[in-house]
C-alpha cells in the first residue's frame, strides 16, 4: 500500500517530488535570466555610487536564487502536483492592467483604480462583490492621498469634471 495521501500532495515516484515548485522555480529562473539580459549593459557603479544597473541586476540574482531554491526543494520535499491553470485568471488580470493603462490619463485615478480592481476581481471564480467594492474605494482613497498629496506625482485624480 502506498504512503501517499489523497490530498494531492506527494506523489512522484521519480526524482521530482513537487512538480508545482519545480515549475515555479524554473519560471523564476527564466525571469531572472531575462532581467539579466535586459540589464547587463547598464553600469553597476559601486556601493558608494550606485549605478542604474545595480538594483535590477541584484534583484535578478535574488529572484534566480529563489528559483534555484524552489527547484532544489522540489527534488527533496513532497509538495503539490502541477495542475491545469485557468485562462480566466490570466485574461482578467491582463484586462485589468489594460483598463488602468487606458483610463488613468483620460478619466483619472478615481475611475481607473476601481475599474481595474473590479475587472481583476473577476479573475476569481469566488467573487465577493461587497468586500471588493469596499476594497476598491479604500484603495482609491489611499492611492490618491499617497500619489498626489504625499509624493506629489503628476497623476490625474479626476478628469471627468
Amino acid at each position: 500500500m502506498s504512503d501517499q495521501t489523497h490530498s494531492g500532495r506527494g506523489g512522484a515516484k521519480g526524482v521530482l517530488r513537487s512538480s508545482q515548485d519545480f515549475a515555479a522555480g524554473l519560471f523564476l529562473i527564466f525571469i531572472a535570466l531575462f532581467a539579466l539580459y535586459l540589464g547587463w549593459k547598464l553600469p553597476m557603479g559601486t556601493l558608494r555610487s550606485m549605478g542604474p544597473g545595480m538594483l535590477p541586476i541584484s534583484l535578478a540574482f535574488m529572484v534566480g536564487a529563489g528559483g534555484a531554491a524552489l527547484v532544489a526543494m522540489s527534488l527533496t520535499t513532497d509538495g503539490e502536483k502541477l495542475t491545469r491553470w485557468s485562462v480566466r485568471g490570466l485574461f482578467f488580470i491582463v484586462a485589468s492592467i489594460l483598463v488602468f493603462a487606458y483610463t488613468v490619463q483620460t478619466m483619472g485615478l478615481i475611475v481607473a483604480g476601481p475599474a481595474s480592481m473590479l475587472v481583476a476581481m473577476m479573475a476569481s471564480e469566488d467573487i465577493k462583490w461587497v468586500e471588493g467594492i469596499i476594497f476598491c474605494v479604500l484603495m482609491t482613497v489611499l492611492c490618491s492621498l499617497m500619489f498626489k498629496t504625499l509624493l506629489g506625482l503628476p497623476i490625474p485624480i479626476n478628469n471627468l469634471w
